[in-house]
This record gives structure tokens, C-alpha cells and sequence, in this order.
């Protein structure tokens, strides 16, 4: 099974991070990140990725007709090689060898492992999957069990208050504010962070926490967008707010929940507070409306904000 946050490669020497678990029509979709250049991984931002296979593998581009949105994707014949967070990590514990990042991850996963987490529910994504890491990457960790990211969460607040771990510095917080270039002011951005504790830092270097379910729906549904819209409303359901998509169940009389597909704003808020949301109204093939935050890799424009906790 191909699944959200592992990587895929192809034989030109692409790697793609896979968004959506399973597939679209025997394809995998994807957003390439990677490319092969003179022997070593070179990570591409979001337009380079797109000029490079508009002029070169155009048939990587794809519009899915399930999320009503353009992005990339790699038919399953394709696939040279199928990177997997919890193979990665378990290779690296077994590893003679480590360089200072991939130490500070094996740390981490220590500390996890001393608070009782079961490692074999936990996988390492990012630039370590592939080797492509720099002296200067960060660690991303992904939780396969609901249960083991929540308590992975809650074991990162207490070492937070022991010392072991550390919050985010003011260069990390900025880094990750210009890198998110999302529409929330600074110091909004870094409160909705400041109280998620899915990110922190270990001697110095900064490492997130992502949750994705093994379990794939057998049935998608497709949407079709119905245009922009920027409200308010109260979140009843926060049960999935850390989910890719993220899910808050809203109370509206039209609208059944805000779909975020960006990082930026998984679990930005908790069941009960007032959100003001912009983004993309979306009917299902069954009816059901909702708001996405993310139609685009950018979600420019798009954000969730609490008004009121």
C-alpha cells in the first residue's frame, strides 16, 4: 500500500512525495520534490517542480477529477522505487554508521521509545527517506496510530516543560513563517502553532510530528468546487484535525465541515472555538458541501483563523 508522506521514484530520477493515499485510476497522487543532478538529490520548490515537467516529463501533470484540482502523479508502472517512512527509520536504528542528523533523529525516537511508544508505529519522511538531508535538515516524523501521534504530542509537551526538548526559537518560528508564506499575521501564526506541540527542537534542530492513517477508503468521492468563500463558525468535531486532509466539523446550516490539504493549518483549532475560515466551497457527488483550505499547494488566500477560543 502507497501511502500520504512516502516518497516515489521514478526511473528519470524523479522523486515524488505521495499526497493522497492509495490511487486515482492506477495513478499515485503526487507533488515532485526531488530531481537526480550530477549524482545528488536536489529538492525543488513548488515552481520549479512545475516548469521542470512542463518541459520535460509533462506527462507527470495531472488533473484529478476526485478533488477537482491540478497536480502531479505517477502512473503505479512507473514507480522505479517506493520509499517508505517505517522501513527508512527502522534501516537507520539498525545503521553502523550515522551522521549528525540522522543521530539526532535515532535520539528522538529514543526518547519516544523510553515513554513507552511503540517505534514500529512511527517512520521518518523528508530529506532522510532518500538520503538527500543537509547538516541543516529538519526531522520529519510520521505516526502511523492515532493513539501513538497523540501520545507522542503530549510526551513532546512534558519534555517541553523538563528541558530535555526545547521550544522553536524566534529564527526557527520565522524560517517556518517564511517558508509556510501563509495569510495569517506573525504572531497569529506562531500563537496557533505555539499550542499544537507537533513541532519542538532537539540539540538545535527542529523536528514536526505528522499523523497518517494506514486505512484508505475504497470508495472516493468526487467534488466540484462551487467557488470562494470567507466565514464564521463554531468547530463542533476536532476529532480529525490532524489528519491528511484535516477535518473540523463545523456548526452551519449548509456547510458539514472545513477540509484543510496544507499543513499550515492541520489542527489549527480545537472543538468550540470560533473560526473564521477562507477558502473553496466544494460539493461532493453526494451533495454534501464543504470549505477547503488548500485547493492549491499554496492555499493562497486560504486560511483557518480562531477568533475565539
Amino acid at each position: 500500500m502507497i501511502l500520504s508522506k512516502d516518497f516515489i521514484e521514478t526511473e528519470e530520477g524523479l522523486v515524488f512525495a505521495v499526497v493522497v493515499s492509495g490511487a486515482e485510476q492506477g495513478k499515485i497522487l503526487a507533488f515532485l520534490r526531488y530531481v537526480k543532478q550530477d549524482g545528488q538529490w536536489l529538492k525543488l520548490n513548488t515552481a520549479q517542480a512545475n516548469q521542470l515537467l512542463k518541459e520535460r516529463y509533462s506527462s507527470y501533470l495531472h488533473y484529478s477529477k476526485d478533488l477537482d484540482a491540478h497536480l502531479h502523479a505517477v502512473n503505479m508502472g512507473s514507480i522505479n522505487k517506493h520509499h517508505q517512512p517505517r522501513k527508512r527509520l527502522q534501516e537507520l536504528i539498525e545503521a553502523d554508521t550515522l551522521d549528525l542528523i540522522e543521530k539526532d533523529l535515532l535520539g528522538l525516537v529514543s526518547l519516544f521509545k523510553q515513554n513507552n511508544v511503540d517505534l514500529s508505529q512511527i517512520g521518518v519522511t523528508g530529506s532522510i527517506l532518500i538520503g538527500a538531508q543537509q547538516p541543516s535538515s529538519d526531522i520529519d516524523l510520521v505516526c502511523y496510530s492515532r493513539a501513538t501521534f497523540q501520545k507522542c504530542r503530549q510526551i513532546t509537551r512534558q519534555l517541553i516543560k523538563e528541558n530535555i526538548l526545547q521550544e522553536l526559537r524566534e529564527q526557527d518560528w520565522q524560517d517556518s513563517y517564511d517558508r509556510r508564506s501563509c495569510d495569517l499575521s506573525y504572531a497569529d501564526y506562531v500563537w496557533h502553532e505555539s499550542r499544537k506541540y507537533n513541532k519542538a527542537t532537539i540539540n538545535g534542530r527542529k523536528f514536526d510530528l505528522n499523523f497518517i492513517s494506514d486505512s484508505v477508503s475504497l470508495e472516493p468521492i468526487s467534488y466540484e468546487k462551487m467557488g470562494n468563500v470567507v466565514l464564521q463558525c463554531r468547530v463542533i468535531d476536532d476529532e480529525y484535525a490532524f489528519d491528511y486532509p484535516a477535518v473540523f466539523k463545523i456548526d452551519h446550516h449548509e456547510l458539514d465541515a472545513v477540509v484543510c490539504f496544507t499543513a499550515t493549518y492541520t489542527g489549527q483549532a480545537v472543538k468550540g472555538e470560533l473560526i473564521e475560515v477562507s477558502g473553496q466551497i466544494e460539493r461532493s457527488s453526494t451533495g454534501i458541501k464543504r470549505i477547503v483550505v488548500g485547493s492549491s499547494r499554496e492555499a493562497n488566500a486560504e486560511y483557518i483563523k480562531v477568533i475565539c477560543a
